[in-house]
């Protein structure tokens, strides 16, 4: 029996989300396919998953470039001995830091669009030609309480994950009936990753997103039989007010 892949899209850090849902799929037996955009980091994560007796590989690629994007999938679905095709997208691309919007440049604007959102639409555009004619398949995308709504400060990151979430939607409907799964999460809140405890180290952990159990969210809505599956999910730490 072939060995199942996966390919997980915007990996940076070990302690991250991209990081933690690879080491989980290498755990349940899965080939996963690391990309993002920091060769040491991808790298890193690809070691620790072999070191752990793991199967794994890592793809420098920016999510933002259209020709990056499509020499990955045709990787990632190439055939090969022992490796199924994949059966499990995860878009995980994104950036977030607060801008007045005064002072918020068209380039800055541009450059949360280009990653959160135009990023999403190239992996999600790539998954559904190689997904769809195998008539299987799940892709899931990493929203944010601001795909909701849109806070002071964060107009450029709002306007960005509202346009994933429009994404994941159309696609939803354009191809679940054709047998691929489409979801998006909404992370509402701190997640306790490298990236928030690098600036805020004393943070108290009870009230941020444990980046292994978002991981465990994911896999469900990839187990889900088909005539319950999720389109959407919100996950929150049980302090997080909403």
């Amino acid at each position: 029996m072939s060995t199942p892949s996966a390919v997980i899209v915007g990996v940076g850090a070990e302690q991250g989300l991209g990081a933690a849902l690879c080491r989980l799929l290498a755990g349940k037996g899965y080939h996963v396919i690391i990309a993002g955009r920091t060769p040491a980091k991808i790298d890193k994560v690809a070691e620790t998953i072999k070191a752990s007796g793991g199967s794994a590989e890592a793809i420098e690629t920016d999510a933002t470039d259209e020709a990056a994007v499509v020499r990955l999938f045709e990787h990632a679905f190439a055939p090969r001995d022992g490796i199924a095709a994949p059966d499990f997208i995860v878009f995980n691309a994104g950036i977030n830091r607060p801008i007045g919007f005064r002072d918020l440049t068209a380039a800055q604007f541009e450059e949360f669009w280009r990653i959160c959102c135009f990023g999403g639409f190239l992996v999600g555009r790539e998954a559904a030609r190689h997904l769809v004619p195998l008539g299987r398949g799940t892709v899931i995308f990493t929203g944010a309480s601001a795909s909701l709504r849109g806070k002071a400060g964060y107009a450029q990151f709002a306007a960005a994950k509202a346009g994933l979430r429009m994404i994941s939607q159309s696609m939803a409907r354009e191809f679940g009936p054709l047998g691929l799964h489409v979801a998006h999460t909404i992370i509402d809140g701190g997640i306790d990753g490298e990236r928030l405890r690098s600036r805020r180290p004393d943070m108290d952990a009870s009230g941020l997103l444990n980046i292994d159990a978002i991981a465990e969210s994911y896999w469900h809505i990839h187990r889900q039989h088909p005539s319950a599956w999720t389109q959407e999910l919100d996950l929150r730490p049980y302090k997080e007010n909403f």
